[in-house]
């Protein structure tokens, strides 16, 4: 449905118009306003007859759904739920957390350590080992730069002149590792385009123009990042569950770079199954081992089936086919390689949730068996079950549920209850056709409910859509691709993206000379394993 012009009347002037209505004393100008109001009443009653929904189903159309949950779709009248308990604790952050705050220390003007006490006169003071710490915040650019003002002097006799050599930080480089960590970090994990930093940066007195961050990004990607990023594929190939999602991507340039570059390269060959293709993507993987999770992105002209064939092109032959969670998309299927298939099942809740209104007895009995559904999921990540603990779990408590959904549905389908070419039997044969990849999770060890993981973390790339718009070239997109897989994989394993950027950045050459143990749980491991030093003096 395309959306309606806008017809913009204040209050004031929607009764203006009234009264002249009333009055008869019409202006020119209102006839033509009159036609549009006229054009906008009978476009929603003909969406209204067409549709069949009422106003609330047509408010949802233009607005959206503030929820989906199930008390609030159906309006099952269990009133409001218990308040949950109040958690323990007093809600305020921990001193550890402020592991970027600058520290001082304080002393108190009038007391010192040994002196007799002031209240009772008995006493002596003595120094507790964890002072009180009081937070105070100022306003930063987020890049800082200091100018060094380096001494001259000249020879009276020679004129020759000498200056005062800058400290070491600075007469070796310009910008500092954590600049373009902090550059890549703002518009590839938060989303701010270049051009916005720059004029944040240049209303706070420290200038960084978008060329500039680029070439910072870019500098970064090449020298550290981009081997990261094919080390992150190679072992995102090797996963046990893949969740894969894609959405548009708009780039400018119209033809794809010919080089090679790493990990999913965006650029096409000649001789590409792409060939003929204009529309981009961003396609999301998300691959889970035992013990981690690994973000793959890939912008470019392939869909995400095809990029599930390049991911898989590199896992280990010997390994077991994966289990690849997605909606039931043709185009999210691999065809060179076999997979294990799971399809999402909010997806096929969503379809009855938006026919809540014409249906809402039907409506009613399919959401609350994918309520109960969810509550034992819930159950299960409670206590937190093992893989093949979970599927007993659910083959327990909810196989009966989804075979008496199913058995539902086709009797209503066999005896006419529901026709098949109505919105209402276009559910149940979707539910019908696709039951076995959606009731995977009945039979295979791990295979998840939902696809709802990869959908959040494709929703980085559609917040750079937003803000961005696009990428003007092929290299950009690449750019953006490993540093949005590097942020997402450092995020999902409690890795500090922010730390982990500028770190691989000062040891790049060891980072191209082996990868391996640079990647983010490894870097992780390493700064577990070192010494910490209090932030607070002891």
């Amino acid at each position: 449905m395309s959306a309606a012009e806008a017809i913009a009347l204040s209050g004031e002037e929607m009764e203006a118009l009234r009264r002249r209505v009333e009055s008869r004393e019409l202006l020119d100008n209102d006839f033509a306003l009159l036609t549009r109001i006229l054009a906008t009443v009978q476009r929603f009653a003909m969406l209204l007859e067409q549709k069949r929904v009422s106003l609330a189903r047509l408010k949802k159309m233009l607005f959206g759904a503030r929820t989906e949950k199930t008390d609030t779709v159906v309006g099952t009248g269990k009133g409001e739920k218990e308040p949950k308990a109040k958690g323990k604790g007093h809600g305020r952050r921990g001193a550890q957390e402020y592991w970027g705050a600058r520290h001082e220390e304080v002393r108190h003007r009038e007391l010192s350590v040994g002196q007799r006490c002031p209240d009772c006169g008995h006493g002596n003071l003595y120094e507790m080992n964890v002072p009180s710490l009081v937070m105070w915040f100022k306003a930063m650019a987020p890049i800082q730069a200091t100018a060094f003002a380096c001494q001259r002097m000249r020879c009276s006799g020679c004129g020759k002149v000498f200056t005062a050599p800058p400290p070491q930080e600075a007469a070796l480089k310009k910008y500092d590792e954590s600049v373009g960590s902090m550059v890549a970090l703002l518009r590839y994990g938060n989303g701010m385009p270049h051009f916005r930093l720059a004029q944040l940066q240049r209303s706070l007195g420290i200038p960084l123009p978008p060329s500039v961050q680029w070439e910072l990004v870019r500098q970064k990607a090449d020298s550290c990042c981009a081997v990261i990023y094919q080390s992150l594929t190679r072992h995102a190939a090797q996963g046990q569950l893949m969740l894969i999602d894609d959405t548009r991507m708009r780039i400018l340039e119209e033809q794809p770079r010919q080089s090679a570059s790493p990990g999913m390269p965006t650029e096409e060959r000649e001789d590409s199954p792409t060939e003929g293709k204009k529309a981009t993507h961003t396609t999301a993987i998300v691959s889970t081992t035992e013990d981690r999770q690994i973000v793959v992105y890939a912008t470019g002209r392939r869909q995400a089936g095809e990029n599930m064939d390049r991911l898989l092109s590199q896992r280990e032959s010997h390994l077991p086919a994966p289990i690849q969670m997605c909606d039931a998309l043709a185009h999210n299927l691999p065809k060179q390689f076999q997979v294990i298939l799971a399809n999402c099942t909010c997806h096929a809740r969503r379809r009855f949730v938006e026919l809540v209104e014409p249906f809402p007895r039907e409506v009613e009995i399919v959401l609350y068996i994918f309520e109960c559904l969810y509550a034992n999921e819930e159950t299960a990540q409670h206590r937190k079950l093992s893989p093949q603990e979970r599927l007993d779990y659910h083959q327990l408590h909810s196989g009966f549920l989804m075979e008496g959904l199913r058995d539902w549905m086709q009797s209503q389908m066999g005896r006419k209850n529901v026709e098949p070419n109505s919105v209402l039997g276009q559910a149940f044969s979707y539910v019908i056709k696709h039951w076995q990849p959606l009731t995977l999770f009945l039979r295979v060890p791990g295979a998840p409910l939902d696809n709802n993981l990869c959908e959040r973390i494709l929703k980085r790339a559609i917040m750079h859509r937003k803000n961005s718009l696009f990428y003007k070239t092929f290299t950009g997109a690449e750019v953006g691709d490993i540093f949005m897989s590097i942020i997402a994989t450092c995020v999902l394993n409690k890795v500090n993206p922010f730390r982990y950027l500028t770190e691989v950045e000062k040891h790049a050459a060891e980072v191209r000379g082996d990868p391996e143990s640079w990647l983010p749980w490894s870097h992780l491991q390493r700064e577990n394993s070192q010494p910490t030093v209090d932030a607070l003096p002891p």
